[in-house]
């Protein structure tokens, strides 16, 4: 095009959003402003920018969108700032989403909804439940995202009796059909408090629906929490079924057979999978420094300064044995003996980067990483651990939540 305007560029932005390619965008929005006609971002802009920083957790950047905004006299708009309070939600960072929250003159359903979400995914259970009492007095109605937030927000912190009431509420009080979403809440609630069966019979009590693949995986989560080999083989053979079985899938049957010493069974997995040709995603984790992205993979030694990463990783380990931290060697999958399994966990990426942070971040610090993959149960008490040792708060976004590592303690309260 010898003419680019600002649609052009907020047309290309949007489709690298809708294919998932969200680091691309900060690229092409650089190129957007720094092409030689030099186009303006509008408010279409700073929404799909918000977009790209909550799914990349890029908070600085979406600070400057923010900035942005209010110099131009978008701060006001209702969709803006309810992205603003999604952005910051999934950056870990619930008091600047309270407060762009709090600051808004007019507030949707939209906007509650957002905030619910974002107590719900940070581990502020009874805080997305206060939030929807509130709404309420507002006089705003819930629709079903708000309902899909609460029931999260009940299932991270374990709350079976509020979250069975507001699925009962949520059809009979509001008419809202419950959807695959509101199922895989409450079967991820029944399966963390134990109650597999029932999780289990729900899930094939459903007649309008067809459980879907996510569904099934959160009940195999459940099953690797509480050591329910029978069931978690029951639920794999209805993923074959639905041809969506994944190598996360036999990850977490792995999980299972090793947590009750099946080690025949675990090596059949692993025969197995190796035939089929399933590859395991490798655990990823990244975390930002001065507007750089800095990505660890296990025992990784690509990045520029490994030698001071692993100088401090080695002096953190020495520091925290010191304090009492016992590597859990039942996130080790490998049947090794005690000594070969803590080696083998020193190393994870999630460590490299909390290494990395303390290394090249001043004290005081939060130290803000994402990670691919659940976090391992080894790694986190490990982050638990170092945040008491260097006082330093730990943010860690794993692919189901946020774990907020403050002073020896997680908001997770070990319950994930």
């Amino acid at each position: 095009m010898p003419h680019k305007d600002t649609v052009s560029w907020n047309v290309l932005i949007s489709s690298f959003l809708r294919n998932k390619r969200t680091r691309d965008v900060l690229g092409v929005f650089d190129s957007m402003v720094r092409d030689e006609f030099g186009c303006k971002p509008d408010d279409v802009t700073c929404l799909f920018l918000l977009q790209a920083c909550a799914d990349l957790g890029a908070l600085e950047f979406g600070d400057k969108v923010r900035n942005y905004m209010e110099e131009n006299g978008y701060g006001d708009a209702i969709k803006l700032c309810n992205s603003l309070i999604s952005m910051y939600s999934r950056c870990g960072c619930l008091d600047q989403a309270y407060e762009v929250f709090n600051r808004m003159r007019e507030k949707n359903v939209v906007t509650w909804s957002a905030m619910i979400s974002g107590l719900a995914m940070n581990g502020h259970g009874r805080g997305a439940l206060e939030a929807f009492r509130q709404m309420g007095q507002a006089g705003v109605p819930p629709d079903d995202q708000t309902f899909t937030g609460l029931l999260s927000a009940c299932s991270h912190c374990g709350l079976l009796d509020e979250g069975m009431l507001f699925f009962e509420t949520m059809t009979k009080q509001y008419g809202i059909k419950p959807n695959i979403h509101h199922y895989g809440c409450i079967a991820d609630l029944m399966g963390r408090v134990g109650k597999l069966d029932q999780a289990y019979e729900l899930i094939m009590s459903m007649k309008e629906l067809k459980p879907d693949s996510a569904l099934w995986r959160t009940l195999l989560g459940a099953c690797r929490i509480h050591h329910n080999v029978t069931l978690g083989e029951t639920v794999v053979g209805h993923l074959v079924e639905l041809k969506a079985q994944e190598a996360g899938d036999y990850v977490l049957l792995l999980n299972i057979y090793s947590s009750v010493g099946d080690w025949e069974k675990v090596k059949d997995t692993r025969r197995f999978m190796k035939e089929r040709g399933i590859q395991t995603s490798l655990g990823c984790s990244s975390i930002i420094v001065k507007g750089v992205v800095h990505e660890f993979l296990v025992d990784d030694v690509s990045h520029s300064r490994k030698e001071e990463i692993y100088t401090t990783m080695d002096e953190i380990n020495k520091q925290l044995k010191i304090a009492g931290y016992v590597a859990d060697i039942t996130s080790e999958l490998h049947n090794l003996d005690e000594e070969e399994k803590g080696h083998a966990l020193s190393y994870h990426s999630e460590k490299l980067a909390m290494a990395f942070g303390i290394l090249a971040t001043p004290p005081g610090t939060t130290i803000r990483i994402a990670k691919n993959l659940r976090t391992c149960v080894d790694c986190h008490e490990f982050a638990k651990a170092l945040s008491w040792v260097y006082n330093r708060v730990v943010v860690i976004r794993d692919r189901n939540r946020f774990h907020h590592f403050r002073e020896g303690r997680c908001s997770c309260d070990d319950f994930w």
